[in-house]
């Protein structure tokens, strides 16, 4: 990786970092204090919403985004090609969310779910408005400015959903929270971004960037509804109540791992678009990123499984404690996430969103498998059934990476096995050590402490290129 471009790579990281870890924890702390009042069952009420809203956002983009960004001859015409197809999908899909929602209530049975959909279905619009002012910070790598808008968008959002939530709006508080962030996006994009499309919609550019977009788009859709085809299941079979309990474990769980898969999908996408053509360099730069993301998540995830008894009850108190044996399992399951999604990445930044497609159809094949045979076993079965579907998914994705670079599942595997077996060690020696003490903060605040010197003690010990790596980092910053 040439100078310029690390300086470049490490500037967007850093960046992205402080947009997706400031701001997702800004909204940690708001979300635990809207739970600590609010009850699982408002929580699993605006959670039976989730997959009709994301299936939505997915028309959205369209895979137009991620088009955009791998173009390297995109012009203004594209830009305003891509500005009005989004602005026709926002309306047509808030629309379709507003005339079905009668049925969305009829099929849950719950009546307050009808005009609750007409508000949340607005944050689709907003979105729409400002994909293409995103799409082209990211391809400059200018995610300080994204930063920004984040940061403001979920600081004032946050402080009106808290206080709807202490007057006793219940599920309200969360569906105005998220409707008002959306929109404080949308108006900051276009005050910060400074753009706005000067051409007219191109049949020509539409068409170019749809023969990539479309492929992306059926396997985001794909995604989508089998990331969300849980809470339909246990919304609609089990209670609200397990719905929103399996809802805080999802939510804890992705906080550290989507938010670093989200970094590492904004950074590495355009970075590596950049070398796409220069083989070795792409392949080096693929490993880097694979060690790097491991060696951060990994403990991240097996930390958190390993203290979550003490972290729910401690910050959620006694009522959640339902979510502390999902929570477990499923860290355990988004531990993969940031390596699927370089694995996908590399196929974008090839071209190749026709294998992303058909990966992405064999896998959903595999989940449906496994739901069929985990939902009549209960909600903790389900979870389990996540791991084993997340390990054969990488298995899977991991074979037209080594096709077309040759860096298949066992190069992978060997490059992330060390990192793994430590933090496996790490796991169990929290777990013993915590088992001298009775009370929850003593608990949580020993496993945190005594798992980060752990593994940054063993990291130094063994020399590790990933610790040397992020120490690079800091030192240029």
């Amino acid at each position: 990786m040439s100078e310029s471009l690390k300086q470049k790579t490490i500037h967007g990281i850093i960046w992205s970092c402080v947009e997706r870890f400031s701001v997702q924890g800004i909204q940690f702390v708001l979300q635990i204090l809207m739970a600590r009042i609010l009850s699982p069952s408002d929580y699993g009420t605006i959670a039976m919403l989730a997959i009709f809203v994301a299936v939505s956002q997915s028309f959205i983009d369209s895979g137009f985004s991620n088009a955009l960004i791998r173009k390297v001859d995109r012009t203004e015409k594209d830009y305003a090609t891509v500005f009005y197809f989004n602005i026709v999908v926002g309306i047509v899909f808030y629309l379709i969310l507003f005339c079905t929602s009668s049925w969305i209530a009829a099929f849950y049975e719950t009546p307050v779910l009808e005009p609750l959909t007409k508000v949340l279905a607005l944050s689709l619009f907003f979105n729409s408005l400002c994909v293409v002012q995103q799409a082209r910070l990211t391809v400059r790598l200018d995610f300080k400015t994204q930063a920004i808008v984040s940061l403001v968008s979920v600081l004032l959002s946050g402080a009106v959903g808290l206080w709807m939530a202490y007057s006793g709006y219940g599920v309200w508080a969360l569906a105005i929270q998220t409707v008002l962030q959306t929109a404080l996006r949308m108006v900051l994009f276009w005050i910060l971004a400074k753009w706005r499309p000067v051409e007219k919609f191109s049949k020509e550019s539409f068409k170019e960037m749809f023969n990539y977009g479309s492929k992306l788009l059926a396997s985001g859709l794909m995604d989508t509804v089998y990331k969300n085809i849980y809470t339909i299941i246990i919304g609609k079979v089990f209670s609200s109540t397990l719905l929103g309990y399996y809802s805080r474990a999802d939510q804890f769980a992705q906080f550290p791992s989507s938010n670093l898969t989200g970094i590492l999908q904004r950074v590495t996408f355009p970075v590596l678009s950049t070398i796409q053509n220069e083989e070795e360099r792409l392949r080096a730069s693929y490993r880097k990123f694979l060690r790097l993301s491991a060696f951060i998540i990994f403990p991240l995830m097996v930390g958190l499984a390993a203290v979550a008894d003490p972290f729910i009850r401690l910050i959620l108190t006694d009522k959640w404690s339902g979510v502390i044996p999902l929570l477990q399992v499923i860290c355990l399951s988004y531990m993969w996430y940031p390596i699927h999604a370089i694995n996908l990445n590399l196929l974008q930044v090839k071209g190749r969103s026709d294998l992303f497609l058909k990966l992405e159809i064999i896998k959903k094949a595999n989940t449906t498998v496994m739901l069929l045979v985990t939902v009549p076993l209960g909600i903790m079965a389900m979870c389990v059934g996540m791991v084993f579907t997340s390990l054969l998914g990488l298995v899977i994705n991991t074979y037209y990476t080594g096709y077309l670079i040759r860096v298949g599942f066992f190069m992978q595997m060997r490059d992330l096995l060390p990192t793994l077996l430590n933090c496996a060690v790490m796991y169990g020696v929290i777990y013993y050590v915590n088992s001298f003490f009775s009370d929850d903060l003593l608990k949580l605040v020993a496993g945190i402490l005594l798992g980060m010197i752990y593994y940054l003690t063993t990291a130094c010990l063994f020399k590790s290129a990933e610790l040397k790596e992020l120490l690079s980092i800091l030192k240029r910053k």
